[in-house]
Parts: C-alpha cells; sequence; structure tokens
C-alpha cells in the first residue's frame, strides 16, 4: 500500500503531458455547436473594421474631415503660404479643341490676352469657350473651372420652398386662371401641341388691375403648382445705387433663369422700374430707365430667351413703357377686374372654410351687401367679422357680426378704397 501511495505521490509532482485528444476533449467544454464560426465571423469583422478605419483615416485626414487631434495645422499653413493665390480669367477662345495640342485664349481683366496651356489638375473636358477660369500667375495656366458669377442677392430670389396657395383659394377669377395655365402649364406639359401647330407659346403675361383683387395670389398659386423653377423678384429690388447695377442684376437673374431646365420669372409691382421714358431735365430716372431697357432687351432681344416664363403684376399699366407691353415681349394682357356677385360669395365662402361660422349665414346677401369690393376687402370683412366675435366672448360667428363688419369695413373705410383711384387712372 505504501509503495502505491509514493507512486501516487510521484505522479501528482510529475503530472504526465497532456496529449492532442486530450486538449480537443478539452476545447470541447463550454462550447455550443455555432461558436467555431461564430469566432470565426467575429475574426473577419475585427479584419474589415481595422480595414476600414485605415481608409476612412486616409480620407479624413486628406479631405479635413479627421478629428481636431489629427489636424496638422503647421504644414496644411506652410503649403497654403508656398501655394500662389491664382487670378480669375475668362476663357475666351478654344484652339484646336478636342485635339492633344489644344489652346486656350484667356482674357485676364486689366492685363492681356494671353494663349496658354492646361494646368496638371485640370482635363480640357472642363474647359468650355466663356467660363471664367482660374490661372496662376507665373505662366498663366489654366488650373480650375469656375462657375459663373451670380451676385448673391439674385440667387436669393429663388423661391425654394412651394407657397401653399392653391388654385381653389383663387376665388372668382376662373377666366384669368385658364389664361394663365394656357401661358404656363400648357407649353410645359404639352409642347408637342405648339410643335404640331407650328407656333411658339406665349412667353409672358401682365396681370393688371385694382388692388386687392388677386394678381400676386394668382402668381403664388402658379408657384405652387409647376415643378419649374421659379423666381419672384420685386420692381423696387432692382432699383440700386451706382450705374448699371440694376441692369446688371436683371443679366444675371436671366442667366441664372437659363440655366435652370423650365423657368418662370415673376416681377411684382413692375411699375416701379417698367416707367414709360422721359426726360426730366436733371437725369434723376435715368438708371431706372437703363434697368427697364435691360428687361426689355433680356425679354426679346438678340439673345433666345429660352424655356423662361415671365409673369409681371402691377395696378399702373398706364405708366408702362409700351416697348415692354409689345407682343412678344408680354403677349398676354389679363385683367384682373372686380369680382362680381357669384365670384364675390366663392370669396366669401373661400375665407370663412377655417372659420367657426354658424350654419344659417347667407352669404350671397353678404355679396350684395359689398358692391365694387376686392377679395382683400373681403378677406377683412372676415376677420373683423371674427374680432367681433372675440369681442363677444363668443366660439361662433355669426351673421350680425358679418353684417356689422361690412358696416365697418365696406362703408367706413369707403374714402381708403383705392379702386376708384384705380379707375380714374387707367
Amino acid at each position: 500500500m505504501a509503495i502505491e501511495h509514493e507512486d501516487e505521490l510521484k505522479d501528482e509532482k510529475n503530472p504526465r503531458p497532456l496529449d492532442e485528444d486530450d486538449i480537443a476533449l478539452l476545447k470541447t467544454y463550454g462550447l455550443g455547436p455555432y461558436s467555431s464560426s461564430i469566432k470565426k465571423a467575429e475574426k473577419e469583422i475585427k479584419e474589415m473594421a481595422k480595414k476600414v478605419n485605415d481608409l476612412c483615416g486616409i480620407k479624413e485626414s486628406d479631405t479635413g474631415l479627421a478629428a481636431p487631434s489629427q489636424w496638422d495645422l503647421i504644414s496644411d499653413k506652410q503649403m497654403m503660404q508656398e501655394e500662389q493665390p491664382l487670378q480669375v480669367a475668362r476663357c475666351t477662345k478654344i484652339i484646336n479643341p478636342n485635339s492633344e495640342d489644344a489652346k486656350y485664349v484667356i482674357n485676364v481683366k486689366q492685363i492681356a490676352k494671353f494663349v496658354v496651356g492646361l494646368g496638371d489638375k485640370v482635363s480640357p473636358t472642363d474647359i468650355e469657350e466663356g467660363m471664367r477660369v482660374g490661372v496662376d500667375r507665373t505662366k498663366y495656366q489654366i488650373q480650375i473651372p469656375l462657375p459663373p458669377k451670380i451676385d448673391p442677392s439674385v440667387t436669393m430670389m429663388t423661391v425654394e420652398e412651394k407657397p401653399d396657395v392653391t388654385y381653389n383659394d383663387v376665388g372668382g377669377c376662373k377666366e384669368q386662371i385658364e389664361k394663365m395655365r394656357e401661358v404656363v402649364e400648357l407649353p410645359m406639359l404639352h409642347p408637342e401641341k405648339f410643335v404640331k401647330l407650328g407656333i411658339d407659346p406665349p412667353k409672358g403675361v401682365l396681370c393688371y388691375g385694382p388692388p386687392g383683387t388677386g394678381k400676386t395670389l394668382l402668381a403664388r398659386a402658379v408657384a405652387n403648382r409647376t415643378d419649374a423653377c421659379f423666381i419672384r423678384v420685386i420692381g423696387s429690388e432692382l432699383v440700386q445705387k451706382y450705374v448699371g447695377e440694376g441692369a446688371r442684376m436683371v443679366r444675371e437673374l436671366f442667366q441664372m433663369a437659363r440655366s435652370k431646365k423650365a423657368c418662370i420669372v415673376f416681377f411684382d409691382e413692375v411699375d416701379a422700374i417698367g416707367g414709360a421714358r422721359f426726360d426730366d431735365g436733371v437725369g434723376g430716372d435715368n438708371e431706372v430707365q437703363r434697368t427697364m431697357l435691360e428687361i426689355v432687351n433680356q425679354l426679346d432681344g438678340f439673345d433666345a430667351r429660352g424655356n423662361i416664363k415671365v409673369l409681371m403684376a402691377t395696378n399702373r399699366p398706364d405708366t408702362l413703357d409700351p416697348a415692354l407691353l409689345r407682343p412678344g415681349r408680354l403677349d398676354r394682357k389679363v385683367e384682373f377686374g372686380l369680382p362680381d356677385l357669384e365670384s364675390r360669395t366663392q370669396i366669401f365662402k373661400i375665407h370663412t372654410r377655417t372659420m367657426n361660422c354658424e350654419r344659417d349665414v347667407r352669404f350671397e346677401l353678404l355679396a350684395r351687401l359689398c358692391p365694387n369690393s376686392t377679395g382683400a376687402d373681403i378677406r377683412s370683412v372676415c376677420t373683423e367679422a371674427g374680432m367681433y366675435a372675440i369681442r363677444a366672448r363668443r366660439k361662433t360667428v355669426t351673421e350680425k357680426d358679418f353684417l356689422d363688419a361690412v358696416n365697418k369695413v365696406i362703408k367706413g373705410y369707403q374714402k381708403f378704397s383705392a379702386t376708384p383711384k384705380y379707375m380714374v387712372y387707367n
């Protein structure tokens, strides 16, 4: 027994090394059926993540999107100082285009014209005749194509968000809406009709009528309806302090419009710049007239207008210049007159759509009580009726509120109405 005990002690001190089968057996302890495949997938993910991080690191450090701790500002600053700033020039002509020895005629303002080659960073397909380019200051080689120069104030005139006005919100202008849609929507949606007949679609519309009859409202509905780029210009925005600034803005405006696939330009209050030419002896109005002449030239001058529709709105058509009004520039003149009885009823219904009104309000009676009133007057009546209800602390507007509002707005504010003045002028 003692001998066996001694052998056991010896075994404990010098344990027998594990063979491969024992190791394989130990490895299987605590392992599920998919452990090996999971480990393999994890290893692949780690390798892939490392690759992605390496690539991202390269890209971020190149593009400046890396974390601030990885920025190398000193070397960047040194590189910027060593690089010469480029000079802006205009490429006026390409000699031997699409060939190996193509040369470019550039015009550097206030210096001279040069015949130059291309730099290393630009390809021949990037450069076209008439475009602005960046050139270096030593050999005047073209280094970069530049976008056309358009004033930021002109770019801001583009309407990005569509207005929330639809044709249903424009009351009592059925004929006017039809005429507008013929000019604006039909050529865009069905150009083949005009091609078959062999005629050009009308390109411009002048909306005129008393203030408050829905000229600008209809333009907003048009902007909502079409997918074309919509540029809105208020006439007085083009009246600038310095000579030639207004005309330059008009040029850039139409240049921007031509770069779009289809474009609608809406000039509101066009009588600010479109007034008839006259000599006041002082020369104060000359700059405004120059701006107007630039518009006249852009509408139908030497260059083709392209797919640009022009809408203009004014309440003083008598003051406009005849050159601006001739067909070819503004083909259609649409008058927005005072709404008739049926139209006034419709406008009342449009404005009370969202109001809490009693059921038995007679809108036709109210429309009869508002003779010679515009859509803006009727809207004011509806607002005033709501104010009467708020004063009386009621939650609904009654017919009596409307009658009181008619007395206050239509009868009381008669002397402020712009319609009689418009009738006198026009």
